[in-house]
């Protein structure tokens, strides 16, 4: 058993997926790790496929709960490692990226992740990510996604976060920091984690050296659905409820409120406004949860708002 790395894949009815991520981990030059697939209650017979085909894969299987509960599943995969690796299944790993992501960790001590350079698995000059943002309009992003690449992310670098569906984390800060939010279910819960590392004092670091080629909605579906814009809109509240500091809600309250308008102008445009109600209609509701979790947060951040600030406004 690897005492370095635990990587850690979630699954939901994915077993063709995994064809293509676990031969690339183990094509990895850096060989100090042990894999564990999470089984999200899969009816295509993964956990026997994975028996039969890779004996050496650790299987966890679990009743679906949906993505959140499925990567938390994973963050407590190996606890006894120093580091633990998320991966979606539909990626596709270069042989260096461990070995990059393992190293700029341990070169960077104050990062509490580390995030490789996401490139789309068809298209390998298109940027599928170069780490996740967070913007005071009231929302989250990947940086870089759908542009060319011309280099323009070949800079090692500070960033705000990692994309869940690729990244490195030092077990240290997950202790610290906690698991991903359950309540968000899918989306936004990777930059919520990410709010609640700054605020604890953590870094990202993004390593353009490792890439990683995603598939891209091979796991959660194509195009904007109503459940994606429901999980959108509903975790966004909670994300900015829950981690931004009073301060900082007051000083960035119009644009906050300008994001809103956007999402209600979308919503209206596209005949999606019930969804966009019942969105707000369920994060007011969650909102006293949210509530006593902020308590305990800004009550232990140890970065004040100006220093928050800053680093959002870098990344």
């Amino acid at each position: 058993m690897s005492d370095v790395l635990t990587v850690a894949i979630p699954t939901y009815n994915g077993r063709e997926l995994l064809e293509v991520v676990l031969p690339s981990l183990d094509a990895q030059r850096f060989r100090d790790f042990d894999v564990v697939v999470v089984d999200d209650g899969s009816t295509d017979g993964t956990a026997e496929w994975l028996a039969a085909h890779w004996p050496d894969v650790e299987v966890v299987v679990q009743e679906n709960q949906g993505v959140t509960a499925a990567l938390n599943a994973c963050l407590r995969a190996g606890a006894d490692t120093e580091f633990v690796a998320l991966f979606n299944s539909d990626v596709e790993l270069d042989p260096n990226c461990l070995g990059e992501l393992v190293g700029a960790l341990r070169a960077h001590p104050e990062a509490g992740s580390a995030s490789p350079k996401l490139l789309d698995f068809e298209r390998r000059d298109v940027i599928d990510g170069a780490g996740d943002v967070l913007r005071w309009a009231g929302h989250g992003h990947r940086r870089g996604h759908g542009e060319r690449d011309h280099g323009q992310y070949d800079r090692p670098q500070t960033i705000f976060g990692p994309c869940a569906g690729a990244a490195v984390f030092r077990r240290c800060a997950i202790e610290d920091v906690g698991d991903f939010d359950a309540d968000f279910h899918a989306f936004f819960e990777d930059v919520d984690w990410a709010l609640r590392a700054q605020l604890a004092g953590f870094q990202c670091r993004y390593v353009p050296s490792a890439r990683v080629y995603h598939m891209g909605s091979a796991t959660l579906g194509a195009g904007l659905t109503d459940f994606t814009r429901y999980q959108l809109w509903r975790n966004a509240v909670w994300l900015f409820a829950k981690g931004m500091p009073a301060s900082l809600l007051a000083r960035h309250a119009h644009q906050l409120a300008a994001g809103q308008l956007v999402n209600l102008a979308v919503a209206v445009r596209d005949r999606k406004l019930g969804i966009w109600l019942r969105a707000w209609r369920d994060a007011l509701v969650g909102l006293p949860r949210m509530a006593a979790r902020r308590r305990h947060i800004q009550r232990e951040r140890r970065v004040t708002p100006r220093e928050l600030a800053a680093r959002l406004d870098a990344s």
